[in-house]
């Protein structure tokens, strides 16, 4: 996943696990926000039936093609990847990285087959897609999709224990997929030319081992070879399990923090797949037509709720992979232990990658995520005051989404700290203010920007002062300084309520982020 998908994802989706939750109706709430969350232009219902639609006929296509199902299920799995991976901010960047897909997917196919027999050589190059792909993450969504593919390709070459006598087909299978889902997702099913393109937010930047990308496909280098070691002495057929493992832990993450919380997610997600497995998988003893119709429900569970929790997606995914073992014929209760022994492999290793390689601590990522939100928010309030005051082509609804995109990115870096588990209760409260400060700003953000949108609306000196203000305030805070609030007139109007506002967030702000040296927001 987010990843960083081309969602319109409603903002209160990620507040998951943030708030306060009784024990006694955990599991309630937990259900609750998964399949009653807000869906605001029912995007994820979207999202997770055009995926149904679109793999479900690539793999139609592959069968009429004539292909065997080791065909269907590569077919399928570069279908459901095209879909979900390729996250770009216009149709057309989505487009051109779909296309791009094949480039980097058929030539990691054919090494991965060609190397089945030579074990040594097949492991280094896999820990060199692993890097690669992880690094790759520099460059952007494009970047994340295609490296993505590429460890992906290797992995079902392994699920399918493919050879080079079958590459031919397989070739055809991927090409094949990719172009039926590209028809469904920019021709049948385009939604997203109907809405504005998503912001994406950059990493943070930094040269050398101070990009968290380069660290980032070390800690995943070195995650995978203790995975790809450890599991292959656990099982000399599926320890591409761990190593899978490892790496989709790495996915839409960046400190170690969010690794860690992600990790345990996974497994969670893991056994509750291994369990309903048990009663509904296994049973099955792969029955073509219902597990046709629960793999259509799997990949629409996991498009639905892959926005929401990660836990859930991986039931469905657990889920999904015990259905094609029942296809392929060796599912059974012995299979599924194994799979969690690896899957706890895998989530090993990522552990030990980031506690002790190249650490990248929660508080660095959080503070440079709060920083680029602040400063969007100045530009915010200084493209409204323009828009106020009639300079041509003024547009602050243009960074009132960049903002929605940076906060969503601070919650999910500040993740590990609200984390139930998380055992400091003063770091959490502190980040919960934080993230509600934010929210607060964000809201008064949008209240300015529908007033300066307004036709009507006239420009007015006091508000050129306090978004001057907010200038201050800004950069005040970001330069650990004091600053002080105006006092606010008992009546005002609305594009001045909201400014002060601002300013008002802006200085309770400054409390919470200046903690104690030695106490960070999330000192991770």
């Amino acid at each position: 996943m987010s990843p960083s998908m081309a969602l319109r994802t409603p903002r209160r989706l990620f507040h998951a696990g943030v708030q306060p939750v009784s024990k006694n109706f955990r599991g309630r709430y937990v259900l609750k926000r998964v399949f009653m969350a807000a869906d605001p232009g029912r995007a994820r219902l979207r999202f997770a039936a055009r995926a149904v639609l679109g793999i479900g006929l690539a793999v139609v296509v592959c069968g009429l093609a004539g292909h065997s199902l080791a065909g269907a299920v590569t077919g399928g799995l570069a279908a459901l990847l095209a879909l979900f991976t390729v996250t770009d901010a216009t149709v057309r960047g989505q487009a051109l990285t779909t296309a791009l897909l094949p480039a980097v997917g058929l030539p990691v196919l054919a090494a991965a087959a060609g190397l089945h027999d030579h074990p040594v050589a097949r492991d280094l190059v896999l820990l060199a897609v692993v890097g690669a792909g992880v690094y790759a993450r520099r460059w952007g969504p494009r970047g994340h999709s295609l490296g993505v593919f590429a460890f992906m390709t290797f992995f079902v070459a392994q699920f399918l224990h493919a050879t080079t006598g079958q590459l031919p087909e397989l070739y055809a299978a991927v090409l094949l997929s990719l172009l039926t889902a590209a028809a469904v997702r920019f021709g049948l099913w385009c939604y997203e030319r109907r809405l504005p393109p998503a912001t994406v937010p950059a990493p943070p930047a930094g040269t050398g081992l101070a990009r968290a990308t380069t660290r980032q496909a070390v800690q995943a280098m070195a995650g995978a070879g203790f995975a790809l070691v450890v599991g292959q002495l656990i099982s000399g057929q599926r320890w591409y399990w761990a190593v899978g493992a490892t790496w989709w832990i790495f996915v839409n993450t960046t400190s170690r923090g969010e690794t860690l919380v992600r990790g345990f997610r996974r497994v969670l997600g893991t056994v509750i797949g291994i369990g309903l497995g048990l009663l509904v998988a296994v049973p099955l003893h792969g029955a073509p037509a219902p597990t046709a119709v629960l793999l259509a429900v799997c990949v629409f569970g996991i498009f639905y709720t892959a926005a929401v929790s990660y836990t859930w997606m991986m039931l469905w995914v657990t889920l999904l992979a015990e259905l094609l073992y029942g296809l392929l014929g060796v599912l059974n209760p012995g299979l599924l232990a194994l799979r969690f022994a690896e899957t706890g492999v895998g989530a090993v290793g990522a552990v030990l990658a980031v506690l002790f390689v190249l650490p990248i601590t929660t508080h660095a990522v959080t503070d440079a995520w709060i920083q680029r939100a602040l400063r969007c928010v100045h530009a915010c309030t200084a493209e409204a005051a323009a828009r106020l005051a009639g300079v041509p082509g003024a547009d602050p609804a243009v960074r009132v989404a960049e903002l929605e995109q940076l906060l969503g990115r601070v919650r999910l870096s500040v993740g590990p700290l609200v984390h139930p588990l998380n055992p400091m209760p003063a770091r959490k409260r502190r980040a919960r203010h934080v993230l509600a400060l934010l929210d607060d700003c964000a809201r008064e953000m949008r209240g300015l920007v529908t007033v300066a949108t307004d036709p009507e609306a006239s420009h007015d000196a006091r508000l050129t002062a306090a978004c001057r203000r907010v200038e201050a305030a800004v950069e005040a805070l970001t330069d650990g300084r004091d600053f002080a609030v105006a006092d606010r007139p008992l009546a005002e109007e609305p594009a001045l309520a909201h400014v002060h506002g601002l300013e008002r967030a802006l200085a309770e702000l400054a409390a919470p982020l200046r903690t104690p040296t030695g106490s960070p927001l999330v000192g991770t």
